[in-house]
């Protein structure tokens, strides 16, 4: 089979197209034949060793697949060859074949689209799990998105009005805008792509400010970081939820005196290890994801799509923020 394989830290230019064996099921795993790859911002970060996850080399980069059953290993209930899922192998989804754990596979129907599969959980997955159980979400609050139109970003919009909130997007253009505003944002600001500068920072506030409200924001989701931080943790009202989902930009040092003024809550969402440390809830997160998507209520936006021999271009679109929606790697 072929894989594209990580054989030394670097950027996405390093990823090598290998011929490999192909991986047999262990007992409790399944083997998916690979038919589309999500790209997820970590993915961008496993390459260069600079996530919090490192496996040994040589390792293909990809969390989130669709394939179909192909082989199923000792112990395995419930699947048989020739069923499709949705998994989520951790590393490993840029190769034609995947072997991967039976409790990391969700059951889709044969008909439903592999690309829009392999796009859908860790964003969707990861959106429910911080507005719901991280942000506590409550219907005709007004929720303030940071880059909204990125995949992250798109999906917290989309769950956060079928909770029932008021959602603000924060953007970098119009065209970004456009997107936030097709998937359901009742209010966009459009911000320029450098806010580092005292004037410029004072004008993003003063912008996020007027979306949000007098009330401010109850919860913002914040992927973004750098100097976004600052002047959305501003627009927060009384006893809001801050919700830290990563860094695009860099790391973030907010001024805490802001957090005791509005006794609010910085909190952080890391839905993986959330994931390890309670399957079981994360299950029934991924199963109303999928539910809501069956019954077309969500849909990931497809940015574009690759082949696999071109997946290193996929990583790096992402990890230049230039994907609107989700970039998904196809196989043959």
């Amino acid at each position: 089979m072929k894989a594209l394989l990580s054989r030394q830290p670097g950027g996405p230019e390093a990823l090598e197209l290998c011929d490999c064996p192909a991986p047999q099921p262990g007992r409790g795993e399944v083997l998916l034949r690979t038919q589309a790859c999500g790209i997820n911002f970590p993915d961008a970060l496993i390459v260069g060793d600079k996530y919090q996850v490192r496996p040994p080399r040589p390792f293909a980069p990809g969390s989130e697949i669709t394939g179909i059953v192909a082989a199923v290993g000792e112990g395995v209930e419930g699947w048989q060859v020739g069923d499709v899922a949705i998994a989520l192998p951790g590393h490993g989804g840029l190769a034609e074949e995947v072997a991967v754990s039976a409790a990391q596979c969700f059951v889709v129907p044969k008909e439903a689209d592999p690309v829009e599969g392999a796009a859908l959980l860790v964003t969707f997955g990861t959106a429910l799990y911080a507005l719901r159980e991280r942000g506590a979400l409550c219907e005709n609050e007004t929720l303030l998105v940071l880059g909204a139109a990125g995949g992250v970003g798109l999906a917290a919009i989309g769950i956060g009005k079928l909770m029932g909130a008021r959602v603000v997007a924060s953007v970098s253009g119009d065209d970004k805008a456009e997107i936030a505003r097709a998937a359901g944002a009742d209010a966009i600001v459009i911000h320029s792509d450098d806010i580092s500068g005292k004037e410029e920072t004072a004008h993003f506030t003063r912008l996020l400010k007027d979306a949000v409200g007098p009330e401010g924001a109850q919860v913002v989701l914040d992927p973004v970081g750098g100097s976004y931080c600052e002047p959305a943790l501003r627009t927060m009202g009384w006893l809001g939820r801050y919700l830290v989902l990563g860094f695009a930009a860099s790391i973030p040092a907010p001024p805490l005196n802001l957090v005791l003024l509005k006794s609010c809550d910085i909190r952080g969402v890391f839905c993986g290890a959330f994931a390890e440390r309670e399957p079981e809830k994360y299950r029934k997160i991924a199963m109303q994801v999928i539910e809501w998507w069956q019954a077309g209520h969500i849909r990931p936006r497809i940015d574009r799509t690759y082949p696999l021999e071109r997946g290193g271009e996929a990583l790096r679109r992402l990890a230049n923020r230039e994907a609107m929606g989700k970039v998904v790697v196809t196989m043959a």
